[in-house]
């Protein structure tokens, strides 16, 4: 079985590592209200999604 001659550094390990960070989740605003929502998902606050009203909000 082959073995490592030497031990991998710090360095090399973590640059091999390099891409698997985690990424923050993308937000997109609504067009219709302006609040912050995720893209292809209906808006939390107005309750629209692609221009069409999908859940009926109370203004209040």
């Amino acid at each position: 079985m082959p073995v490592p001659k030497r031990k991998t550094s710090k360095s090399k390990r973590d640059m091999r590592r390099a891409h698997q960070k985690i990424k923050g989740t993308t937000l997109s605003k609504c067009p219709s209200c302006g609040e912050a929502k995720k893209p292809h998902h209906m808006c939390l606050s107005c309750g629209t999604y692609k221009g069409r009203t999908i859940i009926e909000k109370d203004e209040d």
